[in-house]
């Protein structure tokens, strides 16, 4: 079935799988569309807030992860209506929505106005981009078209390419960037829908998840990419999925997995491994709860990441997951695309 190009194509109606593949072009084109756009050097931040929705708050998280340990400004994550009361004059909110009509994000860039704070606005266009354009505030426009999740290459290297350009991000990136390209583009050499189910490990990983529930666990600058596997299972697989984090889960979840064996073995559990960077603490917790799933779940499944640096790392395993997401709905005959419950929600906020 994976390896029938005419079936994929007519259940794949949208072409996901193309865009997924698309994800390295995403990120040369990012830094071409940041070098074009009217960003000034900002001298004064304290603080940074990535503000949006679904792929677009994914990319914060994921910032927030990669520099936690590099940047001295910390940066927060906001998926709500507003802003925290700290936020000032001295805070740079990145306002980002893909669509540019988000109402948590647009909702929040009014806030942000309201208390002078340093916007930057991304998004294809939408409310966003007036909201911007009616205040003279930096607008940085991606390409149209695309399924939000599918975009995410262009939210988050734009919003780091920003970064550098308004003078924050002073670290040397663009090795570590070209450094994840290749690793991107490696990905999608080997796991696009043209490879076999025999070459491709994207395909062979979605059969063994296919009729479980996947239960992601990511630890220390995996958790945003556990996140993100959960998302895509959801949106493109149109399946139930959890994650959790290494070692908050091994305080609480890890009980109910003991105890629990009729739910429990419907349950893939999805691990992320990294020898490089795995302390022994982290190790040790890790393989304890790898024994610990062998005996009580469906399947366990260790992702071994590539790459050199930390940036490639969490992009590799990032985007094997969202080929896997696609082959999983292939698999469940379901077009990855469409999410109709969220546009049903989106039509009953509208009425209010």
């Amino acid at each position: 079935m994976l390896d029938d190009q005419e079936f994929i194509s007519k259940i794949d109606k949208s072409n996901m799988l193309d865009f997924v593949a698309g994800f390295p072009e995403q990120i040369k084109d990012s830094k071409e569309i940041v070098e074009n756009s009217e960003l000034e050097k900002i001298y004064k931040v304290d603080d940074i807030v990535i503000s949006g929705m679904g792929a677009s708050a994914i990319s914060g998280d994921i910032i927030q992860a990669l520099f936690r340990d590099k940047l001295d400004i910390p940066i927060y994550v906001s998926r709500n209506y507003d802003l925290p009361k700290w936020a000032n004059k001295n805070t740079l909110v990145i306002s980002q929505s893909y669509s540019g009509n988000t109402e948590e994000t647009l909702s929040t860039f009014k806030h942000a106005y309201q208390k002078h704070c340093k916007i930057i606005g991304i998004s294809s266009g939408g409310k966003l981009k007036e909201y911007c354009e009616k205040r003279d505030i930096p607008h940085i426009q991606i390409q149209p078209g695309i399924q939000p999740r599918a975009a995410t290459g262009y939210s988050l290297f734009c919003s780091i390419y920003a970064l550098k350009k308004i003078g924050i991000l002073t670290q040397d990136i663009d090795s570590e960037i070209e450094e994840v390209i290749s690793i991107a583009e490696n990905v999608r050499n080997k796991n696009k829908k043209e490879i076999p189910e025999k070459d491709n490990i994207s395909k062979q990983l979605a059969k063994k998840i296919f009729g479980n529930i996947p239960q992601v666990y990511g630890w220390n600058f995996y958790y945003p990419i556990a996140k993100r596997w959960c998302a895509q299972f959801n949106e493109n697989s149109k399946i139930i999925c959890r994650y959790d984090e290494v070692s908050e889960c091994n305080h609480n979840d890890i009980v109910g997995w003991s105890m629990d064996p009729e739910v429990s073995k419907k349950f893939t559990c999805i691990l992320f491994r990294d020898g490089e960077n795995e302390s022994i603490y982290i190790t040790t917790r890790l393989n304890f709860m790898k024994k610990l799933f062998e005996d009580v779940s469906s399947d366990i499944i260790e992702i071994q990441v590539r790459g050199k640096k930390r940036f490639a790392k969490m992009m590799y395993a990032m985007c094997l997951g969202d080929f896997i997401s696609c082959y999983i709905a292939i698999l469940r005959k379901i077009d990855p695309s469409p999410v109709e419950a969220i546009m049903e929600l989106k039509e009953e906020l509208a009425k209010l």
